[in-house]
């Protein structure tokens, strides 16, 4: 859990930022993230120098030789502001070197080439390096807190806010799968990788004996994890993001995954993701099997992302692999021949488990786009006897551009109590996972959730919208005689007049 310092210590290097120039939050987590990086090589290699020391031996690996010794963080720190600028943008110098290093430092320090040391002045620097030096991150847990917690400022700043799925929805999703210890788990629109950092943290939460295991964080730490993303900058981010997150070679690949370079198929049990919303995709771009899967004739031009997407993950999970996506709503119900030809996969080849529709404000301030979570296992052989419909009413939260949190505050606990009304999460999960275990749900077409068979969604051409199948009660409402209406409306008038002479003799007005 991120202390109030934390977060304060977290404002005040952006608000440094700001008051020099910097507005623009993508550079500035950039900015911060090279930092961090830097503070961690050299916390690194201290460790190998304590350890040498103990067994009276040579560093094995340095990760800075004697000469690089200037580069080091706890070394420059202490340089007056103009040398330490100076070290940063002269050939050889700091950032010259993490760009060099490569494989040496992981995922992240591979995506290091593509860097730029955007601080344009010494004083800057030095005060950002003196308060980045002070943060306490030194364990697992606040390493990754202190991140996500920045990382949250790309949301708050108003913009880049595309790049990350709001917490709770993606614990959400998280929670609905329930991952084990042995799934191999994919993002393909990876972004800050918010999914594969639920996941980690789903593991931490429910298997912690399992860290204990050599076995087990091998395979966490070199294969567990995957992810592609088409923006350097965002597979930078996204890669210390997860080794904040204690995950040492995440396979995270920077490629358009909807592209022909994307060969991967039938390979993973676990595929969370928040694919790019009402994009269109390139046809000569698109890979084969997806243009196929969509029905896309030779004369397309282009094809919507988000339906490219969900052919994507069904090529790419193996048989009884799971999925959880976010799509926006007109995927649900679509007239095109791509939009059908979807759902109707969704419905005959593979088992279509819950169709859960959020609110619209789940996304604001960024967009008010209504979007629904589809739940679903890869099985090529069919299997959707019937679909769970959910009418997600409210998530938590306010659905203005405020998003404040509903319900009462624990002072003490600094926690938040909702209720059912205020926040449907819980009751969506709770009753997902009593559906499969077998339970049975007696539950109206009147009411917020409901079965539907999947012949009754054929007879519908595949339409997976909430409305169509909830049946709508009507009241009968008696109302007055217009003759009786217009009398009351006499009474009130008289009424108004009887008053309004009262008043003026009150106030002595002939």
């Amino acid at each position: 859990m991120l202390t109030g310092q934390q977060r304060s210590d977290i404002d005040k290097i952006w608000k440094e930022f700001w008051q020099n120039g910097m507005t623009d939050p993508l550079s500035i987590i950039k900015q911060i993230t090279y930092l961090l990086f830097i503070r961690n090589l050299d916390r690194q290699q201290e460790l190998k120098e304590k350890q040498a020391n103990k067994l009276k031996m040579p560093v094995q690996d340095p990760i800075y030789s004697d000469e690089q010794r200037d580069l080091r963080w706890n070394v420059f720190k202490d340089k007056d502001p103009e040398q330490m600028f100076s070290l940063f943008r002269k050939e050889g110098g700091v950032f010259d070197f993490i760009k060099s290093i490569g494989a040496k430092g992981g995922l992240f320090a591979a995506t290091m080439r593509y860097a730029n040391f955007d601080i344009n002045s010494p004083k800057l620097l030095d005060r950002v390096v003196q308060m980045i030096d002070t943060l306490k991150i030194d364990d697992r847990d606040s390493k990754g807190d202190v991140y996500e917690y920045l990382l949250s400022k790309l949301a708050t700043a108003g913009i880049n806010g595309q790049f990350r799925t709001p917490k709770h929805i993606i614990r959400l999703m998280v929670d609905l799968l329930q991952p084990k210890t042995d799934e191999l788990v994919c993002d393909p629109a990876a972004g800050t990788a918010g999914f594969l950092v639920g996941v980690v943290e789903y593991l931490r939460d429910n298997y912690p004996e399992e860290f204990y295991k050599k076995e087990f964080r091998q395979h966490f730490n070199n294969g567990m994890f995957s992810g592609f993303e088409s923006d350097n900058t965002m597979v930078g981010i996204s890669a210390m993001n997860l080794q904040m997150h204690g995950i040492d070679n995440p396979k995270l690949q920077y490629m358009d995954a909807l592209s022909n370079d994307n060969t991967e198929k039938d390979k993973f049990s676990l595929v969370l993701a928040n694919p790019p919303f009402s994009g269109s995709a390139d046809y000569d771009g698109i890979e084969l099997s997806l243009k196929k899967a969509l029905n896309l004739g030779k004369t397309a031009k282009t094809a919507k992302t988000e339906l490219l997407f969900l052919a994507l993950m069904l090529r790419m999970l193996k048989p009884g692999g799971r999925c959880a996506v976010i799509v926006p709503a007109g995927v649900l119900f679509g007239s095109t021949k791509s939009h059908k030809a979807v759902r109707q996969q969704l419905v005959d080849d593979h088992q279509l488990q819950a169709v859960i529709s959020m609110p619209s404000g789940v996304f604001k301030p960024y967009t008010g786009v209504a979007t629904a979570i589809l739940i679903f296992t890869k099985t090529g052989t069919g299997g959707t006897d019937k679909v769970w419909f959910y009418d997600m009413k409210a998530d938590g939260f306010s659905l203005d551009d405020k998003r404040e949190p509903l319900g009462k505050l624990n002072e003490e606990t600094k926690a938040v109590t909702a209720s059912v009304e205020e926040n449907n999460i819980p009751d969506i999960i709770s009753k997902f996972h009593a559906i499969e275990k077998g339970e049975e749900l007696k539950q109206l077409r009147t009411g917020q959730h409901f079965f539907v068979s999947a012949d009754e969604i054929r007879d519908e051409g595949y339409n997976l919208s909430f409305n169509l199948y909830q049946e709508v009660v009507y009241e009968e409402v008696k109302y007055d005689s217009p003759k009786k209406i217009i009398a009351k409306i006499g009474d009130l008038d008289k009424d108004r007049m009887d008053l309004m002479k009262e008043l003026n003799n009150l106030l002595n007005i002939q």
